[in-house]
């Protein structure tokens, strides 16, 4: 039996319907962010990267970088196993302590990854709670999908951030029977921000523990970082936040945050958890260097989301079809998978700019799109750039102005 054409006929798939992904040979030069060296066919180029989730630029601080060279040159590179094999070693207790901290919550837990933490964070979660009952946004991330289907509960899927379908949901469920509400706090391919408050509100009333996700929001909102649900003063009444290492705080992992118990639990039972390696003692040092910082530095913050609207305004008096945001993220509509790699590969190779397409199953057919996110070291310049590049390539591609705007709002 020839096997490889299993292989090459799923591949053969993807290219027919034009969302096989290329990924660029690029290597980022600390101090110089939002420039990266892009190692092209033809030789080395430098690029601008507008689609970088090291929102911040922290990944270069000097702070972040020292951390990390000093822990790694004093204690080395790897972990030397999982914990229940090697123990917790003291950077990495450090930093789950810096992060129980920064979300209020009496302790907290590292994965591997972001996508880690919420895949068996849920699933070892929801396993634990007898008969639960799982209510999930419906543009929640594949890690959480994925942790929600490994747990085996039952799902019900609630429109995107429609708090009265969820309560109409939560209503017709069985009052005593136990309920999870999983949700993010801010959508990364929209923008959009969860309504965490009047979620809150449902959890009480109807008796369910809420699990929220915010790795697109920590070190970016709130006063010391932690994320929307501080910024609208909720998170003491959030069972689980999630979050990520890997973006604002520009390293590596995932983690969880909420009570001992809770957490202790996960810690003892979850797969994901006892039997991967975890993560090394320099990472750990760099990401607490980072949260350290972000908790009181705001100049980051502030000067990201004004670089952000910056960047919006921009774009929209060029006439370019900038979906509705009201975060950070600027995502611009195409409509089409092959029209979006077009674009895409154009400002590579034309205008030395490096913004990844979005395409289906990342969004929904139909709504391809380029996402845009504009760092605290984006200039004015750049910003100008960006914009006549991006008009000439809507022009070369005949692709629609401004009225596809409103149609993706």
């Amino acid at each position: 039996m020839d096997y490889s054409k299993f292989f090459s006929n799923a591949l053969d798939r993807l290219h027919d319907e034009r969302r096989y992904r290329v990924f660029a040979d690029l290597e980022r030069i600390a101090g110089r962010f939002p420039y990266a060296t892009w190692h092209s066919p033809k030789g080395p180029r430098n690029v601008v990267i507008w689609c970088s989730n090291d929102y911040l630029g922290i990944g270069q601080h000097p702070k972040v970088v020292g951390a990390m060279v000093e822990t790694a040159t004093r204690v080395g590179t790897g972990a030397g196993g999982t914990r229940n094999i090697a123990g917790n070693h003291h950077p990495l207790v450090q930093l789950e302590q810096e992060l129980a901290d920064l979300h209020g919550k009496p302790a907290a837990l590292v994965f591997t990854s972001g996508y880690v933490s919420n895949q068996t964070g849920i699933s070892t979660l929801a396993k634990l709670i007898p008969n639960c009952l799982i209510l999930s946004d419906a543009l929640n991330h594949n890690s959480m999908i994925e942790g929600i289907r490994q747990s085996g509960c039952e799902r019900i899927v609630f429109r995107h951030n429609d708090v009265a379908h969820l309560e109409e949901l939560l209503r017709a469920a069985d009052p005593d029977r136990p309920k999870l509400i999983a949700c993010e706090s801010l959508y990364s391919m929209d923008g959009d921000v969860a309504p965490l408050a009047k979620i809150c509100d449902l959890a009480e009333r109807y008796g369910a523990m809420t699990y929220v996700d915010e790795v697109h929001a920590v070190g970016m909102y709130g006063p010391r970082g932690g994320g929307i649900a501080e910024r609208e003063g909720v998170m003491h009444r959030i069972d689980v936040l999630e979050g990520t290492l890997a973006k604002a705080f520009g390293c590596l992992g995932g983690y969880i945050a909420g009570n001992s118990d809770i957490i202790d639990a996960v810690r003892s039972y979850a797969p994901g958890f006892i039997f991967t390696t975890s993560l090394p003692p320099a990472i750990c040092s760099a990401a607490t260097a980072a949260i350290r910082h972000l908790k009181s530095s705001t100049w980051e913050r502030e000067r990201h989301q004004e670089r952000a609207a910056r960047t919006k305004a921009s774009l929209i008096a060029a006439g370019l079809p900038v979906m509705v945001s009201s975060t950070h993220i600027v995502p611009l509509f195409v409509g089409n998978p092959e029209r979006c790699k077009q674009a895409s590969d154009m400002l590579l190779h034309d205008h030395g700019i490096y913004i990844q397409p979005i395409n289906y199953p990342t969004v929904a057919k139909g709504m391809e799109r380029l996402r845009i996110t504009p760092s605290p070291y984006h200039d004015d310049a750049l910003v100008d750039q960006l914009a006549e590049a991006l008009l000439q390539v809507w022009e070369r591609l005949d692709l629609p102005l401004q009225a596809k705007s409103m149609a993706a709002e």
